[in-house]
């Protein structure tokens, strides 16, 4: 890691190591911020972490899981280190059983894990990040899922948490409108990623769009302020990007 401007932006991204973490990494390492990398999966963090700073970016890669308290810790601290937080961006996530099955032949341990992951974790790190948010007028971005709105058979836990996850969402927004601050939901859409083959495996993929299809939203997001986007929700792979 190369010794970090105190005025470049910095983003905490969770689920990193792959799929749709790994190219908002990419893109934004790309245009010169420094990046905060967790996921669970060391060796393909480690990858990740070391394509991009062989780029020339800063990068900060703390493999762990972020439904522990004490990992959501040392994340918020090596934001600290750097100076400062523009974007928490919530993506990690977890499907429960794969492959998938239907919500009540799933034990309760494994609804618990998810919700654990998908909306007690999120939460807990916009929580203790709101002080270095507050300093930039940064943006928190939870990753919603198509599954929070449409009923898809056998996919219960993961829609459910989601569900929860965006109304949560809504009302931190609500609740720190002028805070200077802004919390943004975001459906990526149908898009090919690991956690989807693992849920449904012999799934037919083609066709199925990799994570990159969302760039072009990353990059009108990134162009708005904190208050523009603050408590809305918007669809990643179709613009122009109203909200939802």
């Amino acid at each position: 890691m190369t010794h970090p401007n105190r005025q470049t932006r910095v983003a905490l991204i969770t689920g990193a190591s792959t799929g749709l973490g790994e190219t908002l990494a990419e893109f934004l390492s790309g245009l010169g911020w420094s990046v905060i990398l967790t996921a669970r999966t060391e060796s393909d963090l480690a990858v990740v972490a070391k394509r991009l700073t062989d780029q020339g970016g800063t990068v900060v890669a703390l493999p762990g899981d972020v439904g522990e308290a004490a990992h959501r810790e040392r994340l918020i601290a090596a934001a600290t280190t750097l100076g400062r937080l523009d974007w928490l961006v919530n993506n990690a996530s977890q499907m429960g059983v794969s492959p998938i099955r239907p919500l009540l032949d799933h034990p309760l341990t494994s609804f618990e894990a998810v919700l654990r992951t998908n909306v007690v974790a999120p939460v807990a790190l916009a929580q203790l990040a709101l002080p270095l948010l507050k300093e930039t007028g940064g943006l928190v971005v939870n990753l919603s899922s198509e599954a929070a709105v449409d009923v898809f058979p056998c996919a219960g836990i993961y829609g459910a948490s989601k569900a929860a996850l965006d109304q949560a969402s809504r009302i931190i927004a609500a609740e720190n409108a002028d805070s200077g601050i802004g919390v943004t939901l975001v459906d990526p859409g149908g898009i090919r990623t690991r956690g989807y083959e693992e849920a449904e495996p012999g799934f037919d993929l083609t066709g199925v769009p990799y994570p990159d299809v969302t760039l072009p939203f990353w990059k009108w997001l990134i162009e708005r302020s904190p208050g523009e986007v603050n408590g809305q929700r918007y669809l990643a792979q179709a613009g122009p990007w109203d909200a939802r």
